[in-house]
């Protein structure tokens, strides 16, 4: 699955320069420009779509074009998060940085469990220059919790048994639960059997918490009730609002990167407990960009009862889209080659015209004649 996602950056990327030996021991990588445009991958089914997700959602929106990929493989498993949970947690928290749009979307158009794969997502992200500075250190209270209960190739009552279960721990907290059944036939269900859940959980505040779990690989351990299964998500949802915070677990390292290429200002975020994947990747934002967070430890008080919270604060570093700004370099060029100069004006976006701030550019053409039509 490692070559598979070595091909996947090679898609995204143009020049990438990849050099593996004969023995598959070491890899001499040199990556290219980021590129985008529509692409087409066949994932490896040892790892699920998820664990290539994760790299484009940090990757997309720093792309020369918005990237629209479809990703063909496992869509759901035991290892890496699953598509339905990165579609209801990581799509928000991007959009806390100004990225969003009508282009902006992960569809499940197969599900395909392992070890048979079958899945297919369409994933398309649209670009930004700069992401906004964001203070997120209020999670607010838990209102409502939302899920997604999953069976293909089995019967879809299997569906129905985990939500009764999944709800019969949920409703002792919160009334406002609605568990979604999926149960995609035919071709569009892959091609080994399956079923699972994910849950989220939304605040008053916007935060999104999540939890999630999957059955067996057919001819792998034994087999999983529904009932059990659904009961231990909901009991995994309960632990991971325990541990609380405005980002889940599964997105930490996303949300301090994207804090990290901020612009050059204060980005602060509260965290529950660090998860060990998370500070070998603080460890890596310090390596390549030399930047160091702030962590504050904050204990939990008795009105807000939960694990304990970190605050990470951190100064951008006014990271800024260079495929953005080469449109810039050619008005240097045309400045050079024509000796024309053009007249920029800021509009600043009105309440009646939501949207960014316009540019109006006015110029002088030099008179240029076609040559050849002229040689007659």
């Amino acid at each position: 699955f490692e070559a598979s996602f070595i091909r996947l950056l090679d898609k995204i990327t143009n020049g990438s320069r990849i050099e593996i030996n004969q023995t598959g021991t070491t890899l001499y990588y040199q990556p290219g420009l980021l590129y985008g445009g529509s692409v087409e991958h066949d994932c490896s089914v040892l790892r699920s779509i998820g664990y290539y997700l994760e790299a484009l959602l940090c990757l997309a929106p720093f792309m020369k074009h918005p990237l629209k990929i479809i990703l063909r493989g496992v869509t759901n498993d035991q290892v890496d998060p699953s598509v339905d949970v990165l579609k209801a947690t990581a799509l928000p928290l991007l959009k806390h940085f100004g990225i969003d749009g009508e282009s902006f979307e992960l569809k499940i158009l197969r599900r395909g469990m392992p070890p048979g794969g079958g899945g297919e997502v369409l994933f398309s992200c649209p670009v930004r220059k700069v992401l906004k500075p964001v203070q997120l250190t209020d999670p607010g209270k838990i209102k409502r919790i939302r899920g997604m209960a999953y069976s293909v190739r089995v019967s879809p009552q299997m569906a129905n048994r985990i939500v009764d279960s999944a709800r019969s721990i949920l409703n002792k907290f919160i009334p406002d639960i609605y568990i979604y059944t999926d149960h995609m036939k035919g071709v569009n269900s892959g091609k080994s059997p399956g079923f699972g859940l994910s849950l989220v959980a939304e605040t008053t505040n916007g935060t999104f918490l999540s939890a999630e779990l999957a059955s067996n690989p057919q001819g792998q351990g034994a087999a999983v009730l529904p009932e059990d299964l659904g009961r231990n998500c909901a009991e995994l949802l309960l632990e991971e609002i325990y541990r609380g915070g405005c980002v889940d677990s599964t997105n930490q390292s996303l949300v301090l990167l994207l804090m990290t290429l901020g612009q050059q200002d204060v980005s602060k975020v509260l965290l529950g407990p660090l998860s060990p994947y998370t500070i070998e990747f603080l460890r890596h934002l310090k390596s390549f960009f030399q930047v160091m967070f702030k962590i504050e430890t904050k204990p939990c008080g008795e009105e807000l009862k939960g694990g304990d919270k970190v605050l990470m604060t951190c100064v951008g570093i006014g990271f800024s889209n260079l495929s953005k700004t080469l449109k810039i370099e050619f008005l240097r060029h045309l400045k050079s080659f024509f000796q024309v100069m053009f007249k920029i004006e800021t509009k600043p976006c009105g309440e009646e015209l939501k949207g960014g701030d316009k540019v109006l550019m006015t110029c002088v053409g030099i008179g240029f004649s076609n040559l050849s039509k002229t040689l007659k």
